[in-house]
């Protein structure tokens, strides 16, 4: 071997590395120093202050972690950030779960991280508030977008662990309170590293299926790991874009996540979400006579207020007929008062008389008299024969 004018040959049986005939390539010295580290040190929690943070575009996030005395590098792969809530932030105190590694292409020692906390909630808190932030800035808190419950649900779906507890406390009560309501059970892991795309697939399913009226979305109690999945952002949007109301119950009382603040009721506990959407049937009964009971007084009230409006209409009707025929009777008078003032007997009455001839016809002229003529005199009360003695005309 020939390399910048020099020749070694190399020994025979030489360790390599032991003299410079058997020297190794950077590259494997780097790759040794990497296996050495990664087999003398198992994971290990290491405290520190995070620095020189930056999240590249490949998703690695690299640091470094410092103390008064010293400072390491730091990485967290990509496929590891799913499972931090969130990155740090520069300055933070955080603990590292990790083991020591080389980067072979630099010689530099580094840790790799798989695991980071902050003190106290910091980075479950950051997480928490961006993607409340974030959902409140578009309006999907909002309480006047929320749906109300059904009154009465014939069929209930929950989306949970089929073997968790949750699930038997959700059954249990809906049983005991309405036997008749339908319980469909759409399996989805509560927890863990396939939860958020179990439980986004189920609700997403349950709206396709679009033949429940009610959806509850929930697991029982369990540690802030635990009852992640839950306030991850896509759990959230697929329950917004559920077209069927949504209860969230998820975890204990004091518990408070992403998912129940999207959903359309939140629930303190799965037993307690049972309790709100079905009716319990006594309560139904008891309810239902009180209605029978009100539609009995509403229709007596009807009836009463029917025959008060019957009589005052038949009296309305009777004054009206009364007034009509009084004002038929004067109109009847006056007409006839009429008539009777143009009526010949009437004017006979005022001691006036009519000449009528043989055949009754008015004799109204001299001209139609001659003398020694009969006529009859016609009077208010009776007739006269008389005859024409003398006849002169008027001049």
């Amino acid at each position: 071997m020939s390399q910048q004018g020099f020749s070694f040959a190399p020994a025979p049986d030489a360790v390599p590395g032991a003299d410079p005939s058997s020297a190794i390539a950077v590259s494997a010295l780097t790759s040794l120093a990497r296996d050495i580290l990664e087999g003398a040190f198992h994971p290990i929690w290491v405290r520190g202050e995070v620095s020189n943070f930056k999240a590249h575009r490949n998703g690695h996030w690299y640091f470094s972690l410092k103390d008064r005395m010293a400072q390491i590098r730091a990485v967290v792969w990509s496929k590891d950030t799913r499972a931090i809530p969130a990155p740090p932030d520069e300055g933070m105190m955080i603990a590292a779960f990790g083991s020591l590694s080389v980067y072979p292409q630099r010689g530099e020692m580094q840790f790799v991280v798989r695991r980071m906390e902050a003190e106290g909630d910091g980075l479950w808190r950051k997480k928490l508030e961006q993607t409340r932030a974030k959902l409140e800035a578009e309006g999907l808190l909002r309480a006047d977008r929320k749906r109300a419950l059904p009154r009465y649900p014939r069929r209930v779906a929950v989306v949970t662990s089929p073997d968790g507890a949750a699930l038997r406390d959700i059954v249990a009560v809906m049983k005991r309170r309405s036997p008749a309501v339908h319980v469909v059970v759409v399996p989805a892991a509560v927890q863990g590293d396939t939860a958020v795309m179990d439980l986004c697939r189920a609700i997403e399913r349950v709206g396709r299926w679009r033949e429940a009226d009610v959806v509850i979305v929930g697991r029982g109690g369990g540690s802030r790991e635990d009852l992640w999945a839950f306030n991850d952002e896509r759990v959230a949007r697929a329950i917004i874009a559920c077209p069927i109301p949504v209860v969230s119950a998820v975890g204990h009382e004091t518990d408070i996540t992403i998912c129940d603040l999207v959903a359309d009721v939140r629930a303190a506990t799965p037993s307690a979400a049972a309790e709100t959407v079905v009716r319990d049937d006594a309560e139904l009964a008891a309810e239902m006579r009180g209605m029978g009971r009100r539609l009995t007084r509403g229709l007596l009230k009807r009836v009463e207020h029917a025959k008060a409006d019957l009589h005052w209409h038949a009296s309305a009707l009777q004054a009206r007929v009364r007034r009509l025929e009084e004002r038929r009777r004067d109109r009847l008078a006056e007409l006839g008062g009429r008539l009777n003032a143009l009526s010949p007997l009437a004017t006979l009455s005022r001691g006036y008389a009519v000449a009528r001839d043989a055949d009754g016809r008015a004799l109204t002229s001299v001209e139609r008299f001659w003398e020694d003529m009969p006529f009859d005199l016609v009077l208010r009360d009776g007739r006269v024969g008389a005859r024409v003695t003398r006849v002169e005309e008027q001049s």
